[in-house]
């Protein structure tokens, strides 16, 4: 017996460091998981994954009719005068003719189309009241601040108690399942960090001002009730969506933000962008990592009824790899360009009205940024029904409209025309109390 412990000891022993040893290790890579570092979960993210997506759709030109049935069933039903605050604009028209939207807020989360209509943000949790706009403690924030909020694991539909200017010294990292709504108030995000969407699902932000947002970083932030991490320099996006899925981004305001206005990369999908005006700034809308980032294949994103206006230059939006529904959008004002692209995206531009800026040398809607000369050419570029004016045109190119796609693109040539009603209302809203929105 005293030999047999004498051998199983020593075994005994080394099986008991290699355990250990397992599980720190794996302690570690949790940890290293967790973090909340920018460029490391880029790093992290192999490009020989499988190239799907739970999130994406398989047919995406089935969503685009789905988009273009539901914009016209608005559109019969304002020429046909059933309602007298119909506009054709399905999302808007979905909500806004209750005036007692105040005690019916979460109907919004129902009234989103295509590929972000999924999206339910909070709608199944409780309602969280704003009161505070100040104490941006990044690690320990206050009950009552938008932080606190936002970063609660449970479902949340956020709103606020007033008016609020809300600066933000370090990034709002959002969680999972939260809808910020800022109907009935002004809340401007601005001067200092932004809102950040990181490798959560379900989120809706509505009604915000975002302006003048600032690179910040380098600190500790937490991003939920159990964790924070260190954040390395973030670019100063107004809305920076990174690995996510189901997300919609519905009448907001933008303008003057350090980088993009709204960014969505590294495998992000299921995204509608509607309703915003887009004012003052450079480089507004970028879908998409970078060339080499195939993952970004599973990306899917609708960009509907925005106004694009004054002071835009270009990137509206600038796209890679995936697949992007542009419809029923005005583009009234850039400097270079409005729809940009490289690594063979598929774009559907639909019913939009382009108008061009004065110089002769601007008037393409469409910019390609491609590695070899004539290589565009096989990129599946559509303008179906686009109304261009001022000398606007839009280079074509790739395999034709599928059949189901077709069917669409008669909706686009109607609906172009109505692109000023449709879009009126781009922005974050004057809602009251009592009254439609």
């Amino acid at each position: 017996m005293a030999n047999a412990l004498y051998f199983l000891c020593p075994l005994l022993i080394m099986m008991m460091l290699f355990i250990n040893a397992t599980a720190s290790k794996s302690i570690e890579e949790a940890e290293q998981f967790q973090s909340l570092s920018n460029s490391t979960m880029a790093n992290r993210l192999s490009e020989n994954d499988e190239l799907k997506h739970e999130h994406a759709e398989d047919d995406p030109e089935a969503i685009a009719s789905m988009v273009a049935t539901s914009i016209r069933n608005s559109t019969e039903r304002r020429k046909l005068g059933y309602f007298s605050c119909t506009t054709g604009n399905p999302i808007d028209d979905c909500w806004r003719c209750d005036r007692h939207w105040v005690r019916n807020r979460k109907r919004l989360a129902d009234c989103s189309i295509g590929f972000g209509r999924n999206a339910i943000g909070g709608r199944d949790g409780r309602y969280y009241v704003v009161t505070d706009s100040g104490n941006d403690d990044p690690v320990n924030p206050r009950p009552g601040t938008l932080r606190h909020a936002v970063i609660q694991d449970a479902p949340l539909w956020i709103v606020f108690k007033h008016d609020m200017v809300i600066t933000l010294k370090q990034e709002l990292m959002m969680n999972s399942f939260k809808t910020i709504d800022a109907r009935g108030v002004n809340v401007q995000i601005a001067y200092g960090a932004c809102i950040t969407i990181q490798f959560v699902t379900n989120i809706i932000i509505h009604g915000l001002h975002i302006h003048d947002c600032k690179p910040t970083g380098n600190a500790m932030v937490r991003n939920s009730p159990s964790h924070y991490g260190w954040r390395t320099m973030a670019d100063g996006d107004g809305i920076s969506i990174f690995g996510s899925s189901h997300i919609w981004i519905d009448h907001n305001s933008l303008s003057n933000c350090a980088d993009g206005l709204i960014d969505a990369i590294m495998g992000s999908t299921a995204i509608t962008i509607s309703n915003n005006y887009f004012t003052h700034h450079n480089e507004v809308i970028l879908l998409g990592h970078s060339d080499s980032y195939i993952r970004d294949k599973v990306m899917q994103v609708t960009i509907a009824f925005n106004h694009f206006g004054e002071g835009l230059i270009q990137r509206m939006p600038r796209c890679r790899h995936g697949y992007f529904h542009v419809v029923n959008n005005d583009y009234t004002h850039w400097e270079m360009y409005a729809i940009g692209g490289s690594a063979d995206p598929t774009i559907n531009s639909q019913g939009n009205r382009y108008l061009a800026p004065v110089n002769p040398f601007a008037k393409e809607v469409t910019k390609r940024v491609e590695p070899w000369e004539g290589s565009w050419k096989h990129w599946n570029w559509r303008s179906e029904g686009d109304l261009m004016l001022n000398g606007a045109y839009f280079t074509a190119s790739g395999r034709a409209a599928p059949r189901s796609y077709a069917r669409a693109s008669s909706l686009a040539a109607k609906s172009s025309s109505m692109v000023g009603t449709i879009t009126s209302n781009a922005g974050a809203l004057s809602c009251h109390i009592g009254f439609q929105c």
